[in-house]
């Protein structure tokens, strides 16, 4: 008598919603829009994803994008403050005062103004990657 092995279904079954190319779901998502279908809002408040897309019944809110959008904003917005300031401070090396009246709000201007497209665009790439799960079925 042989023992036979239970192994389990491997076989990843496609998503209830339409999965656009990588590129279109991110670019959906910076926009603020459903990244699976482009017809309706992401977002519900300034960060807080919607929990499904009115329209294509994406679970959206299943999305976990968690610490990667504010780890990229600092990233981002680093790369961009850091050389002005050290740009002004060689140039001009006004007092330390003037540099932080111009560039502490420069900072949270610009922090504030990408963390919400780089949500979208994280939360884009998830769906475009497969990285959503499907809400769950009865069982």
């Amino acid at each position: 008598m042989t023992t036979v092995r239970w192994q389990p279904n491997r076989i990843a079954l496609p998503p209830p919603w339409p999965v656009p190319p990588l590129p279109t779901a991110v670019l959906r998502g910076m926009t603020g829009r459903c990244p699976a279908c482009g017809q309706t809002h992401l977002f519900n408040g300034f960060l807080k994803v919607a929990a499904t897309c009115r329209n294509c019944d994406a679970a959206l809110g299943r999305a976990r994008a968690d610490d990667a959008p504010p780890y990229f904003v600092i990233l981002i917005t680093g790369h961009i403050v850091i050389p002005l300031l050290l740009v002004l401070q060689k140039l001009r090396d006004p007092p330390s005062w003037q540099l932080a009246a111009v560039f502490l709000p420069m900072t949270l201007l610009i922090a504030l103004a990408l963390l919400r497209p780089v949500k979208g665009g994280v939360l884009g790439a998830m769906l475009g990657l497969g990285m959503v799960p499907p809400e769950p079925g009865p069982e």
